[in-house]
């Protein structure tokens, strides 16, 4: 959470910087959301440099956000993985707020603001980062339905962290859609077309927000625009998305492929987990990383296994040659001999026919 640039939004509370809260002494504005935004703070005990997340003071009595601010404190506690934010546990709070851990680096959506799309192997290794995360907390029951830019942290490694989990469900939760309440704590531009029919997220739901991440890493360019958030919401259920290699041509096919089958809209055509998303681009990456990538001479170079089939073959001409012209000198001695056998037959034939004729002439006689 490190040299973030927040704009400053007209009428928006600019939160409490300054002020101690507990025993965290609020510094600086780290991100901003719709419903709370994140600080840096420092732990006065500790001197420990932490996150604490504060709702709006609009919202801090709003029963919705607060089951939300309570669910997401579980649901982190349930992990303990480099890719997902650490909770620190806090209790005896004189007004609702979360702390988690410092993480360092910079959110993936300032990178793009200043990058617009990244290298392919840059988009990639953070792509594959974010499915390890991905995969572990589906492995523990939870979908994070709000995956975006805004909510990953990237480090000097291009390792991601996913920091909030505010509409995160459990596999026990009710079914909270992107409608009513829960429409304000998310953004159209990355939920799954059954989010948008108001129809139950599943793992897959995350894997096509991821699919929408990674063709704006790679194109940097969101594969559904329009004139307001229902337009774009409306799009991503009756079309498809323009082919990103139309946008960025560099990309290979098979690159195409796997965003194409990320950002399916039906989810049975998409990758059942987050570790078959991570193999293709595995593939993907071996296939065509710079490291492995042979030159022109090299790729029409033959090896020196296909050279030695090649002077196998070539050895094997002249002989492949003599075995037809001997075949066929056999065929034309054996088409020879077979007339020669019919003219023989035809002549005894003639002479048994003949032979009838005589013995009448003898009897005659």
């Amino acid at each position: 959470m490190e040299s973030l640039t927040i704009p400053a939004h007209a009428g928006h509370h600019p939160g409490p910087c300054g002020e101690v809260l507990d025993h965290y002494r609020i510094e600086n504005l780290a991100a901003r959301g719709g419903m709370a935004d994140i600080f840096r703070a420092t732990d006065m005990r500790t001197a420990q440099l932490v996150a604490v997340k504060v709702p709006h003071p609009e919202f801090e009595n709003d029963c919705v956000f607060i089951q939300s601010l309570t669910r997401e404190q579980k649901i982190l506690r349930m992990f303990d993985h480099p890719g997902i934010v650490r909770i620190i546990p806090e209790s005896g709070h004189r007004r609702p707020y979360m702390v988690m851990e410092w993480v360092k680096g910079r959110l993936l959506r300032d990178i793009l603001n200043e990058q617009g799309k990244l290298p392919t192997d840059r988009a990639i290794r953070i792509a594959l980062s974010i499915c390890d995360a991905l995969e572990h907390i589906h492995r523990g029951g939870v979908i994070h339905r709000d995956l975006k830019p805004e909510n990953i942290m990237v480090d000097a490694e291009d390792r991601a962290t996913i920091i909030d989990f505010g509409i995160a469900l459990t596999r026990a939760s009710r079914l909270l859609t992107f409608s009513a309440a829960s429409m304000r704590m998310g953004t159209p531009d990355y939920i799954s077309p059954e989010q948008v029919e108001g129809k139950r997220s599943d793992r897959r739901s995350d894997l096509y927000a991821l699919g929408v991440i990674l063709y704006e890493m790679l194109s940097g360019e969101l594969p559904f625009s329009g004139p307001n958030p229902v337009m774009v919401m409306h799009a991503r259920v009756v079309s498809d998305p323009p082919a990103i290699r139309t946008v960025n041509p560099e990309l290979s096919s098979r690159l195409e492929e796997i965003v194409c089958r990320a950002l399916e809209s039906a989810p049975k055509r998409r990758y059942a987990t987050a570790h078959d998303f991570a193999s293709g681009l595995l593939k993907q990456s071996q296939a065509w990383s710079p490291k492995r990538r042979r030159t022109r001479h090299q790729r029409n170079r033959p090896s020196s296994a296909r050279q030695t089939w090649l002077y196998l073959g070539l050895a094997m001409i002249p002989l492949l040659i003599f075995a037809l012209l001997l075949l066929e000198a056999r065929r034309e001695a054996t088409a020879t001999d077979s007339s020669s056998l019919v003219r023989i037959i035809s002549s005894l034939s003639n002479n048994q026919l003949a032979c009838p004729k005589q013995h009448a002439d003898c009897c005659a006689m």
